[in-house]
Parts: structure tokens; sequence; C-alpha cells
């Protein structure tokens, strides 16, 4: 028997017609929208701050305006995240959207994730529940659940658990439903989306299609997606995902502890990959919260430097900011030079550097007012050629992110039901303490290793990065066993941060996942505090993999 899992949403603002195309392409029996994310619920914050009644993704509630009735009709139940900071106001809202279309859908929520009055200061605060609680619903009759913040595998391990009857201490069934939903999380990013290899072959990875899940019984699924659609699914595309904002060998989670370093990966026909071996643990005595607040207000202003004496002309108007800003300094001023120009450029824009200036404080006229006439003042008075790329605003508020545990009982984690019936779902009784996983022995090295040839990593590996609250994770693969047992010992944590200079002076884990032929850098720190800060050029470090690729080492002319 064959659980047919689906997913219509990476994140809040992803492919609006893809709840149909997933409810149209071919057979689903739940399909699983991902709505939430840590920049995300900051927003709904702000939100609900406007308006008590918002604080849920409203585009969720338009999708199904228009694809509730083929839902119902096709015997879809539908499992989203999308009630963000208020999923008791979603239900509703979708109640009176199906009798409006005369629909007689049975609407259900997950509630108690919502901490915020317990953290003062705090624009949102939520636990991340498991997945229980969606199979309570489900299991009562639910056609519809919508919950707050849930862990984003939890869309899929609360249907498998419903589906399937699985109990709270089925650690490797459940941790097999992680991973799938790990997998599934992030719609197209599984089927060919922001793929490493996107060049290769003849695919066509304009629209990829999103991805689904047939999950077994025994927590073994398949990855695909629907016949005729766009992207591909391999071994590569999965174990990107895999990789994405992970760490080492334990992937914990509110349900179970997955073990990362016991997934098999296997082609299992054209856009199939099978899923096995996935071995569980209990889950931590501790629920992750999210905490995020307003962190002040920032600004930026660009000054574009065009042709000879690029750093004379930086310095000259970094000198003129800093002296204007005198009266009333910013607690934070970061500037970047970032050398786009070339010499002898046949085009304006290829002559041109960019000086970015970044100012925060907890004072909006500070970086605001001040900033911006610091600059415009500026501009008959500066260096040759001055312009900007943009005029500096009044100033915006940023938000900060980060975590803090509590016990699983401290959490009311609760299903209300379509009938409004509140059915409380028990915390976990069997708790680990997670330790670090002993590294696994590396493959023996690459022997003979011959003749090297000077080249970009990214000819041999693949990498996907992410964000996880400050710190960033880079996860390398390899694509065959000898590439493997180079990789392995090329690139050490040393070779690494030579390799990505910015990492130079920060702490840097290495995790080896043989099993994926992988590598697993977390970076802390880098991203300051968190994606809503904008510490970073790059704030989510989507990119920072990429880069890793693209330097330059010595490779073995065997494997190029």
């Amino acid at each position: 028997m064959t659980l047919r899992i689906g997913n219509a949403s990476g994140f809040y603002g992803d492919r609006f017609d893809a709840m149909r195309e997933m409810l149209t392409g071919g057979e689903l029996d739940v399909l699983t929208g991902d709505y939430l994310a840590e920049l995300t619920m900051l927003i709904l914050g702000r939100d609900r701050l406007k308006d008590p009644g918002a604080g849920f993704a409203r585009t969720f509630l338009r999708q199904l305006e228009e694809c509730l009735g083929l839902a119902h009709e096709r015997g879809v139940k539908v499992v989203a995240n999308a009630g963000g900071l208020n999923p008791a106001g979603l239900a509703d809202a979708i109640r009176e959207l199906a009798a409006r279309l005369g629909l007689p859908v049975r609407v259900a929520h997950v509630e108690g994730d919502d901490l915020t009055a317990r953290h003062a200061g705090s624009l949102a605060a939520h636990a991340y529940l498991g997945g229980f609680g969606i199979a309570a619903c489900l299991r009562e009759g639910a056609d519809v659940v919508v919950t707050g913040r849930v862990t984003d595998a939890a869309l899929v391990t609360g249907p498998a658990a419903a589906h399937f009857g699985w109990r709270q201490d089925d650690y490797d069934r459940l941790a097999g439903a992680v991973v799938a939903g790990h997998v599934l999380e992030c719609g197209t990013q599984a089927t060919g989306g922001n793929y490493a290899f996107f060049q290769e072959g003849t695919r066509d990875v304009r629209r990829p299609g999103f991805p689904l899940a047939e999950i077994r019984e025994d927590g073994t699924a398949v990855i695909t997606k629907h016949p005729g659609t766009g992207g591909f699914v391999n071994v590569g595309t999965v174990t990107a995902q895999l990789l994405y904002e992970t760490a080492g060998a334990r992937y914990p989670g509110p349900d179970v502890t997955a073990r990362l370093d016991t997934v098999r990966l296997t082609q299992d026909g054209p856009d199939r990959v099978r899923i096995d071996g996935v071995r569980g643990e209990a889950p931590p005595p501790a629920l992750k919260v999210g905490l995020n607040r307003l962190g002040g207000f920032r600004n930026e202003v660009t000054f574009v430097l065009t042709g000879l004496d690029i750093k004379a002309k930086a310095a000259l108007v970094r000198e003129q900011m800093t002296d204007a800003m005198t009266k009333s300094p910013p607690s934070e001023v970061r500037w970047d030079l970032v050398r786009t120009d070339r010499p002898d450029a046949p085009t304006e824009e290829t002559a041109s550097a960019l000086l970015r200036l970044v100012v925060r404080d907890a004072d909006q006229e500070v970086v605001g007012r001040a900033l911006s006439g610091a600059a415009v003042e500026l501009a008959l008075a500066s260096y040759p050629g001055f312009h900007v790329l943009a005029p500096p605003g009044s100033g915006a508020p940023y938000g900060v992110f980060e975590d803090v545990y509590v016990p699983h009982g401290a959490v009311p984690h609760v299903a209300v039901l379509h009938d409004g019936r509140r059915v409380p779902v028990a915390p976990a009784d069997d708790t680990l303490i997670l330790e670090d996983v002993p590294q696994p022995p590396l493959p023996e090295p690459l022997s003979p290793v011959g003749p090297t040839r000077r080249a970009p990593l990214g000819l041999v590996v693949g990498a996907r990065s992410g964000d996880k609250g400050g710190n960033a994770n880079v996860g390398v693969w390899a694509r065959t066993d000898d590439a493997w047992r180079w990789l392995a010992h090329a690139v050490t944590l040393e070779r690494f941060r030579e390799l990505l200079p910015e990492t130079a002076h920060l702490t840097v884990v290495r995790h080896a996942l043989p099993n994926l032929r992988a590598l697993n850098f977390v970076v802390e720190g880098i991203l300051g505090e968190g994606v809503a800060s904008q510490a970073r050029f790059d704030p989510q470090a989507k990119a920072l993999g990429e880069w890793l690729r693209s330097r330059h080492l010595d490779i073995p002319e065997a494997l190029l």
C-alpha cells in the first residue's frame, strides 16, 4: 500500500499555479504546501501588528478558491502550514470559502506553537511542532488541515502516521518520512530547480514540475513527479536537497531524530529515486522555538565608481560620508567595495565598481533622513562621475532571529477538529540527549592520483547551501566513487577556509556522509542575526555553495 504525497509550495510566494498543476497532473492522496520560513514569520508578525485578524498566508486561501472543489472532487487531502501566526483564522476563512462554494469540506487546524506571550519583546515566538497533531486531524476525517509553525517535514510525517497508523515510537518509519518530507519541502529544488548540474543532458529545467513521494508502510519512499512535467528527478537532485539546511549525521526533530548517515538513494527508473535504509532515534528532549524581533532600522546607499582611480574615489566619498555622519553616527556602519570594473571596458557598466554603505541604528532618524541628506548633498561635491544606484530611503526596520529551546511538555500541542473538539497531542514520552556521532571512516584516498590540472571544483562536485538562523551550511557531493575518494581528502576544513576566505575567522564544522558521497560544512555566525538582519551580501547563503564550486584547485585529470 502506497501513500502519494505531493508538494505545491516551497515558500510564501512560490508558483501560484502549482496547486492546480499537482491536482490535475496525476494521482495524489495528499497535497502539502510549505509557506513558512524564518523571514516569513517576521513578515506575518508585522502583518498581525497592523491587523490582529491577519498573520496567515493569504496566497494559500486564493489558491484554494480555485482548487478546493478540485481537491474535494478527487478526494485529495490538503495539508499546509499556511496558518502561520493565525491557523484558527485561516481555518475559519476556509470554512467560509467552502460554504460560499457549496462544498462539504471538513477543515481542522493545529495550534499551540505560539509562545509569543512568554517572550517579552518578540514579534513572533513559535515552537516547531511535529506531525502528530496533523495526524489526529486526519484520523478524525479532516479534508483540509492548516497549521502554524510545524517542522517542514511534519507536513509529510503527519499524513503518513495517520494513514499507516504509526505510533510515536515507530522511529525508523518516521525517520523515513522525515527524509522524504525534507526532500519535498522546497518544492522544485528536488526536480532540477537550483541544481548545480542544470546544464547537463537535454532536460528542460525552465519550469520544473513539483515533486511527490510515494511512501510505503515501512517508511521507504520513492521521490518522483507527475508525468510530462518539466525538470527531472535523479540521485543528484535528491542528494542536493537532502544536504540543504542540514548538518551532520543526526537530523533532529520533534517526532524523531533521523540518521542521515543511514540514507540510501537508488535510481529506480526515469525520474524516480528510491529512499531506503533510514534509521531513526528518539527525538531530543526539547523543542526548538524560533524568536523573531525587530532589531532596529537599516538603510543603504550604493555609490557607482567608474573608470580610473577606483580606490581613491572610494576613499574620498567614504571620508565625506563619515564626516557628514559625525553629529549622529549610526551604531553600525559597514562599507563594501565590489570591484565589478574591468580595464579598458567596452561599456560604462563594465567600467564601474560599486561601493556599498549599510548603516543600522535603533533610531530610524539616524539611518533615514540623516543618511539620505548626507549622500544627496555630495552630488556635485565628490568624486568625478558621482552617482548612486538609487537614492537612500527613510530607513526600514530589520529583524533578528534566534532560537531557544523548551521541554516538549511546555508546549500545548492541540489538534482542533472540524467539529470543534480539541484533542491534546501527547508530547514525546521518550527522548534522547543528542551527542555527536563519531566521524565515519573515510574512503581510501584516490591512488594513483596521476597528473592534475588547476580547475574549478564545480567541474567535479555539486553543492547546495542555505541558512539556519545566523549559520550557513554548504553541502558538497561527488557523483562517482573515485570523485568521492578524492573529495573526502582534498576539501579539508583548512582547504575550505582557504577557498572561502570569508570563513577564515569563523567556526566551521565538517561532517562526512559517506552513503551520500558528501561533505557538509556548517559555518557559524556568517549570517549575523539571521536573514532578516541582512548582515551579508547573500543574506541566506543561497549562493555560498556556487562560490565554492567556482574556486580553483588542483584536480586529478582523470576526474575531469
